[in-house]
């Protein structure tokens, strides 16, 4: 039985920037169907586990701030701004490991440790603009592993 997700529903909390740890798992279910369906024909990476704490952290993000994350984003982008229906458009399409929406400031990558090099020159270049704006980059353990 394909369970289905109200993306109205998503949309206007994401417009009021307010989601929830249940939120955020719904829409991991919803492409989870999609993906037991056949429908996504590249790969993805689920986050799980970890919607409270990000909610935490992404309430220190400020909406001009830089994101950077992982092949694992999906919770990142949405907690950024990315609009949900373009965020699952995207994963649809096969893009799920590398979504990037320059109007939000996220960007993801697949390359392992990828995004930390272009972070860096983001910080950089924000810092020799004396900008308050803030960089964020998410690593995950793989990084970590291979330094």
């Amino acid at each position: 039985m394909e369970k289905i997700i109200n993306l109205d529903s998503h949309q206007q909390r994401w417009e009021n920037g307010n989601w929830s740890k249940e939120d955020l798992i719904a829409f991991e279910d919803d492409i989870i169907s999609h993906w037991e369906n056949g429908e996504i024909r590249g790969p993805i990476h689920l986050s799980n586990g970890n919607e409270e704490q990000l909610i935490k952290i992404f309430n220190k993000i400020g909406v001009e701030d830089w994101v950077f994350s992982t092949w694992r984003s999906h919770y990142h982008a949405l907690l950024h701004g990315v609009e949900p229906s373009v965020l699952k458009q995207k994963i649809l399409d096969g893009k799920s490991i590398t979504i990037v929406d320059k109007e939000c400031k996220f960007y993801s990558s697949a390359i392992v440790t990828g995004t930390l090099p272009i972070a860096l020159g983001v910080a950089k270049g924000l810092k020799e603009q004396h900008s308050s704006d803030k960089v964020w980059v998410f690593l995950g353990d793989m990084a970590f592993e291979t330094g």
